[in-house]
């Protein structure tokens, strides 16, 4: 199977396993600036070169070499479920991408008819009921997730545990697991561990949203969003995710972690 997802640097300076929704675009530049001493102008999924992705066959080889042999400093990020899922909401289902198309082609028609769900349109400012709409949108990504219907969860959607579980499982080691809600500590961390040839000054760098302004913006706090029933089907989803990345399942509205990462713990459960 490999090394899914994972980026690494043209000079095997670090070992990136992307998890989307979680910083993912900032951390790719950064990783692209570190080689090259200038950011990759577009979208940085978009590149073809200056950055080895599993996702390039000439790729490959080197990640799998340098993985399996642990050469080099590896890392990952995660996020908050209840923001992450939001996000994805409103970058995926109700954003309009960046070719000017919905995600997926007749996905979000899919979701209208089969779960009544509205997403608005940017004539109209995106005007909608966004929480009656997530909520139904929650009941798909369940469906998804559990019997893989009426598709296969999407990894945008899909947990974060998974993601970084193929990275483990196929033979690699972290050095370092972060969050997102305190990027610039737990980035700074990884450029401390690593030698660049080009030195990236944190507080410089700006952030890397490739999906905002191409949709609604969140109309209502985090916590709005989540009711009993929607709580009880994000830890159907999540339950993982919260108990290894240590967030707070109990309150949508506390994004922060409450606990420490225990990388022992991730291996040991994740690679079985």
């Amino acid at each position: 199977m490999g090394f899914p997802g994972t980026w690494m640097t043209e000079s095997e300076s670090v070992v990136y396993r992307v998890v989307p929704k979680c910083a993912c675009s900032t951390i790719g530049q950064i990783m692209y600036y570190s080689d090259h001493g200038t950011f990759f102008d577009g979208d940085i999924h978009d590149a073809e070169d200056g950055l080895h992705k599993w996702a390039r066959a000439e790729s490959q080889p080197l990640i799998n070499a340098n993985v399996k042999t642990h050469q080099s400093f590896a890392f990952t990020c995660v996020r908050n479920p209840y923001t992450r899922i939001l996000s994805s909401f409103f970058d995926k289902i109700c954003g309009i991408q960046r070719n000017g198309k919905r995600y997926r082609g007749n996905l979000v028609p899919l979701l209208i008819q089969k779960y009544g769900i509205e997403v608005g349109d940017p004539e109209s400012g995106f005007e909608f009921d966004q929480i009656k709409s997530f909520r139904r949108f929650l009941l798909f990504v369940r469906d998804t997730v559990r019997w893989r219907r009426p598709m296969d969860p999407d990894i945008h959607w899909s947990a974060m545990s998974g993601h970084v579980s193929t990275f483990i499982v196929n033979g690699g080691q972290y050095d370092r697991i972060f969050w997102t809600e305190t990027f610039d500590k737990g980035m700074q961390q990884v450029l401390d561990a690593i030698e660049v040839p080009h030195k990236v000054t944190l507080k410089d760098i700006p952030r890397f949203n490739e999906s905002e302004g191409h949709g609604p913006k969140r109309a209502h706090p985090v916590e709005d969003y989540f009711d009993d029933l929607s709580m009880h089907l994000i830890k159907e989803i999540y339950h993982r995710d919260f108990n290894l990345f240590k967030y707070d399942f109990n309150d949508p509205s506390n994004k922060m972690p409450i606990g420490e990462i225990d990388l022992d713990e991730i291996h040991a459960k994740l690679g079985a």
